[in-house]
């Protein structure tokens, strides 16, 4: 553990500036409130921020990030408040501690939902202050290092996997490989405790066989580069166990047939020389096809540079070689922390990077736990792809991705108006695989919205939670509009006219914030209609019968406009109920067909005379259709069939239309009391979480 003074010394030796008194308060701060608390280590528990302290002294960030890890568990561990740091040293170190302190325990909340609204927490203030996210996986390294001292095993590797899934790939995205192979390596050990020993014990076996063969290759690889007039630095290394295990696991294959488990990385002097020693080294040794990659012209999103290449050494060995210059070199290991100019009148990151923006507003998006993890999970991976728009404008993709990320990538606008895509100058479908180097150019209407069916096949976070919230929102739109119909006609039912007063004081009743969530409630079947009417005119609902001893609908029609005695019969292409508009199609010699105003029948145009019809004041029940898209998954079916039974709705047939994984289409005929009855029940299935979509057909 650093003592006082060698942190002081630390922060002192590179930033002559930085104020020592506030850096030896922070420090007894931290002693003093975290008191005689222990880590599962048996250490004092104030031993954890000084480490995590010592680590940001190691990428030479400012006084206020070294304050803000020796006080960032503070708030969450002992009785410090954020007012008492804010008070003590400051807004801004006030600021950040908030920034990577967990919320506080909420009962309600489950350990998923927990986690997902810790991370979204982290996420906003990382967005305002970069800092924060890298106090917070300095925090995660030293607590990984630590790791093997608690005893639960089941909480070993939930930590492990919630390191594996968020915190390396964050750390690979801003560039910092150092801590991302440490996390991933001890995390590794946690989650695959067999396969780590197996890796590591080959390792260790191939290493006492073979010697000093790794130093061997890398003189050689100097002294072919030195005999081409270039001055470089070259060092070698085993690639380390879960890279390899990774690599077993994608190529189905055992760890004898790994060949390239040795990396060089080759250091030059300027961009030029790493070209020049590329072209020495694919002439020196035969280069393995497909495996060169250029990330000097081409950047990684997280700023990563380095040329990529693989060879075949002697006895067909197989090894990777990175080359790229000091510069470079310093940039790669860590990322954004080597941007962060700690001089005064240094410039800081703002935060404006892509992925980080697309990040936000994956949180802004998300509905639940489970949609926010799942989301920035495939956000911050980092298997990617190079497309281009038609002027040259370059976005980065996982693999996988299809136009319509691509189109979400380039602005949310534009992916929510995409109707079509050119791929190389060659229409293409919308789910069509993106590869490297595409030119893509999507075409839009502005008359389009995004389609539930995206879902199936696009892959990036950003996509997905921007379908979603547009979805939701259309949804909830039309739940509304159904909602109002519906709460015009409980109006109607009640002693008194109902004004903005008593809707108003209504929406106080039922705890809604507005008026808009009280039509989607009563549009979702979330209120029934004796809540409703009770909250708008207390004591309206006394002398109404109860609704559980409503007789089972029984169907009696009466429709004006015929003759008495002539035969009709209800449309089976649109399926009128009470309540629609209708008209009649008479034919010579047949009965009179009953349509609905709207059926397409009628917009074909038809060889019939029109009758003027509707439904006579005894009309109740007829057969409507509906369809619905159930998620493919055990108890969808269920579900709705409940729903139609809470409704008192009889189920007259059901088809399975469209079987389009991962969703099934079903067809329903119903036998309803009239258009109300019906719009009761597709609010109900709307709101109901196995059901994607339903409509009348």
């Amino acid at each position: 553990m650093l003592r006082q003074y060698e942190l002081v010394e630390r922060v002192k030796g590179y930033d002559p500036e930085a104020d020592e008194a506030l850096l030896n308060r922070a420090y007894v701060y931290s002693v003093q409130k975290h008191g005689t608390q222990k880590r599962a280590s048996g250490d004092p528990y104030f031993s954890h921020p000084i480490e995590v302290a010592g680590l940001m002294t190691d990428l030479k960030l400012d006084q206020q990030t070294i304050v803000t890890a020796l006080l960032h568990d503070t708030v969450e561990d002992t009785l410090a408040t954020i007012e008492d740091i804010e008070k003590n040293f400051g807004n801004e170190v006030a600021r950040l501690v908030d920034g990577v302190t967990k919320l506080s325990k909420i009962e309600t909340l489950t350990e998923n939902e927990r986690a997902a609204e810790n991370l979204r927490k982290f996420f906003l203030a990382m967005s305002e202050d970069l800092r924060v996210l890298l106090v917070k996986l300095a925090d995660r390294l030293h607590n990984m290092r630590t790791l093997h001292f608690i005893r639960s095993e089941d909480k070993r590797r939930r930590i492990a996997r919630e390191t594996m899934d968020i915190y390396a790939p964050l750390a690979e995205r801003v560039g910092m490989y150092e801590y991302m192979r440490e996390m991933q390596l001890l995390a590794f050990e946690q989650l695959e405790p067999e396969a780590y020993a197996t890796i590591t014990g080959r390792l260790a076996q191939i290493r006492s066989q073979e010697g000093g063969q790794v130093d061997a290759i890398a003189l050689a690889i100097k002294q072919a580069l030195a005999e081409a007039g270039l001055k470089v630095e070259v060092s070698g290394r085993e690639k380390h166990p879960y890279s390899i295990w990774r690599k077993m696991a994608e190529r189905h294959v055992s760890f004898e047939q790994i060949t390239d488990i040795m990396a060089f990385r080759v250091i030059t002097n300027n961009d030029e020389d790493c070209y020049r020693a590329l072209g020495v080294l694919h002439t020196t040794w035969q280069m393995i096809p497909g495996r060169f990659k250029d990330y000097i012209s081409t950047p990684k999103s997280n700023g990563y540079r380095s040329l990529h290449t693989a060879l075949i050494y002697e006895n067909s060995m197989r090894m990777e070689v990175q080359i790229r210059t000091r510069e470079m070199h310093r940039l790669n290991e860590f990322g954004l922390a080597a941007h962060w100019a700690y001089k005064q009148g240094g410039t800081k990151p703002d935060g404006e990077v892509g992925w980080l923006r697309d990040l936000i507003e994956i949180v802004d998006a998300s509905h639940d736990a489970e949609e926010l993890l799942e989301h920035t999970k495939l956000a911050i991976y980092q298997d990617r792809i190079f497309a281009f728009t038609p002027k040259g404008a370059l976005f980065q993709l996982p693999k996988g991705a299809t136009p319509v990320d691509f189109a979400f990538a380039v602005h949310t606008d534009l992916g929510a108006k995409a109707v079509g895509a050119k791929i190389n100058g060659r229409h293409m479908p919308l789910r069509t695989p993106l590869n490297n180097g595409d030119v893509v150019e999507i075409i839009k209407s502005d008359n389009s919205g995004p389609q539930l069916s995206w879902l199936g096949f696009v892959v990036t976070g950003k996509a997905r939670a921007a379908i979603r919230r547009a979805v939701r929102q259309k949804e909830r739109s039309e739940v509304a509009a159904i909602g109002r119909k519906l709460f015009e006609e409980i109006c109607e039912r009640l002693p008194s006219k109902i004004g903005k007063k008593a809707i108003d004081a209504a929406v106080e009743r039922l705890k809604l914030e507005r008026e808009e969530d009280l039509m989607v409630a009563i549009g979702s079947a979330k209120l029934d209609d004796r809540e409703v009417m009770e909250a708008l005119v207390p004591g309206s609902t006394s002398a109404l019968p109860d609704p559980d001893s409503w007789p089972r609908q029984e169907r009696a029609i009466s429709i004006k406009g015929l003759t008495a005695g002539m035969a009709f019969q209800l449309a089976e292409c649109c399926h009128p109920v009470p309540g629609d508009r209708i008209v009649g199609l008479r034919r010579p010699g047949k009965g009179v067909e009953v349509h609905a105003i709207d059926c397409l029948t009628l917009a074909n145009g038809v060889d019939a005379d029109w009758l003027d019809l509707s439904w006579g004041e005894r009309s109740q029940g007829a057969v409507g259709r509906l369809r619905a898209v159930l998620y493919h998954r055990p108890g969808t079916l269920a579900e709705m069939a409940t729903i139609f039974a809470q409704n008192h709705a009889n189920v007259v047939n059901l088809v399975l239309a469209q079987h389009d994984d991962p969703f099934h289409t079903y067809d329903v005929d119903l036998e309803v009391k009239d258009l109300v009855h019906l719009t009761r029940i597709l609010s109900a299935l709307r709101a109901s979480d196995a059901v994607a979509e339903a409509d009348r057909i």
